[in-house]
């Protein structure tokens, strides 16, 4: 049965692929067509962009509009083969967002503000700490590629992995964790079924999963950085703290601009790590996208769960477009 299960599914997938690059080879092929014809000279250039902008409107366009049309529905796991699709039931979805339990017992808003200072905690901790890790390795060090072999070593790591080696790390009897405290004479700490040591926990395992990221992106921007703007701040007698408050941080700014909005999106929209480390469940430590993930495939609410997803989603459009209009980050890219 399983193997006529996965047979199945094989061919649908194998079935779809060919469906979408036979689309696109006909697309070229009208393209080129029309390009013969109206004896267009820029027609290379539609046809090397056509299939990037078809996998574009696949990949991102199709699921954002097919989640907003899931979103004004009732569809749920008993009304699946025959959902109900319309205004009010849209408008019942986003009201539920705000008004109603999106959990069991858990409101929107108090997992918000949890994502809110989960997000500030993580990236506050990966720019400073990978900012100061890439200026160390931007000196002169003995043994300095083996140093950054080993930093980015978490990085290369699948996420999934990471959480599950910190998991254990974090076990009540056998996490390496609590046999220190143990033998340091100290309680062990429930790291699992206390919401406030949960929450502490999930933020160390992605601390250490993300600085090496912008470890990277800092170190390869110091080094684009000419040597001649320290050498006239050294004329000036600027300290080092001045070098890097006026002159480092500054030329940075379009480099790390980008970086923390990446930053930002990832770690507000990353489940692997909360939902690894909370494997107890606790409502208290859930965050938004672990909170979408119950909702829509522990109690399937199908509905409501997109008109969830898409107020994540709006969230995290604003906050960019205020982030990059507040610090002007883009603009050396542009420039």
């Amino acid at each position: 049965m399983r193997t006529g299960i996965i047979a199945t599914s094989l061919g649908q997938v194998g079935g779809t692929i060919f469906f979408i690059l036979g689309g696109v080879l006909l697309l070229e092929v009208l393209l080129w067509g029309v390009g013969r014809v109206f004896r267009m000279k820029n027609m290379l250039l539609y046809m090397l962009l056509a299939p990037g902008i078809v996998g574009l409107i696949l990949l991102v366009v199709y699921p954002l509009v097919f989640e907003l049309a899931l979103a004004f529905s009732n569809m749920s796991l008993r009304t699946f083969k025959h959902p109900t699709f319309g205004i009010k039931e849209g408008i019942d979805n986003f009201v539920r967002v705000f008004t109603r339990p999106v959990l069991k017992q858990t409101y929107f808003f108090p997992i918000f503000f949890r994502t809110v200072l989960w997000t500030v905690i993580q990236v506050s901790a990966h720019v400073t700490l990978g900012l100061g890790l890439a200026i160390l390795l931007n000196r002169p060090m003995f043994l300095k590629n083996i140093y950054k072999a080993f930093l980015i070593l978490p990085w290369a790591i699948p996420d999934i992995i990471s959480g599950l080696a910190w998991r254990g790390e974090f076990h009540y009897e056998y996490g390496v964790f609590n046999i220190i405290l143990t033998r340091l004479g100290a309680d062990p700490i429930p790291w699992k079924s206390d919401p406030l040591w949960n929450f502490i926990a999930m933020n160390i395992t992605n601390i250490w999963l993300g600085v090496p990221f912008m470890m990277v992106i800092s170190l390869g921007g110091l080094q684009s950085i000419s040597k001649e703007y320290y050498e006239a701040a050294q004329i000036d007698g600027a300290t080092s703290a001045q070098k890097l408050w006026y002159v480092t941080l500054p030329l940075l700014k379009p480099i790390l601009t980008p970086a923390v909005i990446l930053g930002v999106i990832w770690t507000f929209n990353n489940f692997n790590v909360p939902y690894f480390i909370n494997q107890n469940e606790l409502e208290s430590s859930d965050l938004l996208v672990t909170a979408l993930f119950r909702a829509a495939f522990e109690y399937n609410q199908y509905g409501f769960a997109a008109a969830f997803a898409f107020v994540v989603f709006l969230v995290l459009l604003f906050f960019s477009l205020w982030y990059i209009r507040i610090t002007g980050g883009l603009k050396g890219v542009k420039e």
